[in-house]
């Protein structure tokens, strides 16, 4: 590795003063450091792809882990390293502070912080809470250095009440409180976008593109957005081609699933610089 932590935390600031880039997301090393190779300026993690990595749901692994995941991706890549942090662990500002230290500390160039409460009766923190704690992870990663960048996220299209009203009130709010990116995963149409994009600005805005979309990253571009990430997609298709070929393995006695696999060779061929381990 070349690049020092404040240097990946600059160019990671750089990335989000102009233009449009996307930060995919790997789930391993492995991921990470192909994406690398591939030309992107920029990585996010997955809570979901590295959760079913080790066959839980998402969501389901605690904050130890997911601090040591951070710390092997930041490891990993010479590329600034955001964090899918979740809610920060814990329910209350003081709780957030204590995890957004912690993650800090792993050398990530940025962390998200949700607003979901992971009660379905209750899914999302009222507003004034959420304020809070977004105000002390704000608090929590300026008394670090203040370079970590802060990416508010309202989850509203993701927690079953899509209100996009309400949506962006809390993306302002969350600006207000010291959030450098704002994130509405789960908006998708030109107008929803635009209107976050607007709501916001001069803040940048990342949208999530999961699934196949109608935009291009010109009309994304276009509409102001500043990053694009994928959240849990590219584990997916990973796990799509593993399982169509494990199914078809098991029901069917066929070994044709393993059409279109990556040649072991060619994947050898990229990580052997890397070395012994």
């Amino acid at each position: 590795m070349t690049r020092t932590i404040a240097q990946k935390r600059a160019d990671f600031r750089a990335l989000h003063e102009q233009g449009c880039f996307v930060i995919p997301n790997p789930w391993d090393t492995g991921s990470a450091r192909y994406l690398e190779g591939l030309g992107f300026k920029a990585l996010a993690t997955t809570s979901s792809g590295f959760a079913w990595s080790h066959g839980r749901a998402d969501g389901a692994l605690d904050r130890g882990l997911i601090l040591d995941h951070l710390r092997e991706l930041v490891a990993a890549t010479d590329l600034p390293v955001n964090a899918d942090f979740e809610n920060g662990f814990a329910a209350d500002a003081q709780g957030v502070a204590e995890s957004v230290g912690l993650a800090v500390e792993t050398g990530v160039a940025g962390l998200s912080i949700e607003d979901s409460t992971g009660d379905a009766a209750s899914p999302l923190f009222p507003i004034d809470v959420a304020v809070e704690r977004l105000r002390a992870a704000r608090q929590a990663i300026d008394a670090a250095g203040g370079d970590t960048l802060l990416v508010g996220r309202a989850e509203n299209f993701f927690a079953g009440r899509p209100d996009l009203d309400d949506t962006i009130a809390r993306l302002k709010a969350y600006a207000e409180a010291g959030a450098d990116c704002l994130y509405a995963p789960g908006i998708k149409t030109r107008e929803q976008i635009a209107a976050v994009v607007a709501a916001v600005a001069p803040k940048p805005v990342n949208l999530l593109v999961g699934s196949t979309s109608e935009l291009t990253m010109q009309d994304i571009a276009e509409l102001g957005v500043r990053r694009v990430s994928v959240g849990g997609a590219l584990a997916r298709a990973a796990w799509g081609g593993f399982m169509r070929a494990a199914r078809t393995l098991a029901e069917e006695g066929r070994f044709d699933g393993f059409a279109g696999a990556a040649m072991g060779s060619e994947l050898d061929g990229f990580f052997r610089p890397f070395g012994k381990r």
